[in-house]
């Protein structure tokens, strides 16, 4: 069954290039990205790994923990981060799990449920919708969700932008505009009555139209 925004963000206990993790023990009272891969020693997937292992300090900032995922075996992914810190310059920090049995990629819909088998006779692209990104929250909620092909590298300053704006709602009450960047104006949910927004928001806020209650960016 198909995971929605909303939903329960399904626990687990898996063994990781960090050892064993229970997921929900794991995340503790903060929040956290799970990502997905279709095989080690695949290209793109190299550099995304990289790429967010660059990036694990600004999550770090956000209270914000990292876990990837592919169907390889523990040992494997050990050897695949010697690549990736050699050609991305970037160690990888943060635990990989090794689903070799695809009981994570089953249990998250990432994969078709009647995949079978373990991770060697497979390629990456019987894998390949093991390819997605899980935006989980302190309540162990899942906040957003993102899928790719195989042939197109995440963007992972956009998943760090989702991560900022859910952050934002969940402690502001205010949404973000198309394209919005950090530092730029923001709107009130819908959701906070007038009454309430003006206990929020005391300096007041722009209304080209009554329901678009626009506001700068809260601290």
């Amino acid at each position: 069954m198909a995971l929605r925004i909303g939903d329960e963000a399904p626990d687990f206990t898996v063994d990781t290039t960090q050892g064993p993790i229970s997921f929900h023990q794991w995340i503790g009272d903060g929040w956290a990205i799970l990502f997905s891969h279709p095989k080690d020693f695949t290209p793109v997937c190299t550099t995304e790994l990289g790429y967010m292992a660059g990036l694990a300090p600004e999550f770090a900032k956000r209270n914000t923990k990292i876990l990837g995922l592919s169907i390889d075996p523990v040992e494997d992914h050990k050897r695949w981060m010697k690549d990736i810190e050699e050609t991305q310059g970037h160690a990888v920090t943060y635990p990989l799990i090794g689903d070799r049995d695809l009981t994570v990629a089953k249990l998250y819909d990432m994969i078709h449920p009647n995949a079978s088998g373990t991770d060697k006779p497979r390629t990456a692209a019987d894998n390949a919708t093991i390819r997605s990104v899980f935006v989980i929250g302190p309540d162990k909620k899942i906040k957003a969700t993102l899928t790719y092909p195989m042939s197109t590298g995440r963007n992972f300053d956009e998943v760090l932008r989702l991560l900022d704006s859910i952050q934002l709602t969940a402690k502001h009450k205010v949404a973000t505009p198309a394209n919005w960047k950090q530092g730029g104006d923001v709107i009130i949910v819908p959701s906070v009555g007038e009454d309430e927004a003006k206990q929020r928001f005391p300096q007041g806020w722009r209304a080209p139209k009554p329901y678009m209650r626009i506001v700068p960016q809260p601290k």
